[in-house]
């Protein structure tokens, strides 16, 4: 089962980084340049293999290196003692913990505007709603506490005497017909509807969950330093989304199932259709600005929110958490 990007510990990743000094590795050859992604491969990184398989970042001068994420794998790590250049990050919580810890590394480009979060229930047992799963049992995951939760009991009223354990099984789901878990878009409900059964999904960012997902991130450094290489890897990952979503995307995916051979063809379709549908990659200010768009108003709507409910300190200068230099531009909206 593709499972859902952990959220790195806030104060163990943090510290690790502090630690190793956060140096873009200057051994790195020019335009040789590695991206870590923040999960096993999957349709949810389809766009950057599709980058490679079709020679977007080829025709631009750039050779990249994709690494695998995992539970035991901290690209942040990796970015950090200079072996990898690029990271994913799973959502904007990670660029404002690096803020907040004057860490400099910078968000470059949001490739879904969507968080793909969601919360599964049952059907026909009166959990048809957001709002009819306050002061139910919920299972989640330690992380998802500082997570989306925090946007739920802001919004809905959930309360932490909600929260039961989570370990990615969907065995005690299953197993309960009153029973409500996190899942991720494209993961869980595909093995729920695998049994036959047609779960509530409710995906948090339609319902006002305003985080940005599958975030590229870069050292400060590399962005000062090399701009010019930052722009055409943000452009040709661009054009790689776009030509995943609306192309053929089986050379990406052939890349993928051989990088994680328990993918299925399967799997992949679902998860494709499913980004296509929920407009994960495409809605929003990506319509119009090209997907990876962000902006000032709802970075600062977002850390004001959590800022609200004591993540963050209010005086934090939220703008040191990403950038807009590179996005906005307008790639890809005539096609790949």
């Amino acid at each position: 089962m593709t499972e859902p990007p952990m959220r790195p510990s806030t104060i163990g990743v943090l510290v690790a980084l502090l630690a190793w000094g956060f140096d873009i590795g200057a051994s790195a050859a020019a335009d040789k340049v590695g991206l870590g992604t923040d999960w096993r491969a999957q349709a949810e990184h389809g766009g950057f293999y599709q980058a490679i398989a079709n020679g977007h970042y080829a025709r631009r001068g750039i050779e990249v290196t994709l690494r695998q994420g995992g539970p035991q794998i901290n690209h942040a790590q990796l970015m950090a003692a200079g072996r990898l250049d690029f990271s994913m990050a799973p959502n904007s919580f990670i660029p404002l913990n690096f803020a907040a810890l004057d860490i400099p590394a910078v968000a470059i480009a949001a490739i879904f505007q969507k968080d793909p979060a969601v919360l599964i229930a049952h059907a026909g047992v009166g959990n048809d709603s957001l709002e009819a799963l306050k002061g139910k049992k919920i299972m989640i995951s330690p992380d998802t506490r500082i997570g989306f939760w925090r946007f739920l009991k802001s919004k809905y009223g959930y309360g932490d005497e909600q929260v039961a354990p989570y370990t990615f099984n969907l065995a005690p789901f299953l197993a309960d017909k009153l029973a409500i878990q996190q899942g991720y878009l494209s993961s869980e409900p595909f093995q729920i509807e695998k049994t036959g059964e047609k779960p509530n999904v409710f995906l948090l960012a339609d319902a006002g969950y305003a985080s940005y997902a599958a975030l590229i991130m870069t050292s400060r450094r590399l962005m000062e330093d090399k701009p010019d290489l930052v722009q055409r890897f943000v452009d040709a990952s661009i054009l790689g989304w776009v030509d995943y979503l609306t192309g053929d995307p089986s050379k990406a995916d052939a890349l993928i199932r051989k990088d994680n051979p328990e993918m299925t063809d399967e799997l992949l379709a679902y998860g494709r259709a499913k980004m296509k549908q929920y407009g994960i990659v495409a809605s929003g200010d990506a319509a119009s600005r090209g997907i990876g768009a962000m902006s000032d108003d709802r970075w600062k709507a977002f850390f004001e929110a959590m800022a609200a409910d004591g993540l963050y300190k209010s005086e934090l200068d939220v703008g040191k958490a990403y950038t807009l230099d590179f996005v906005n531009k307008g790639v890809g909206l005539a096609g790949p």
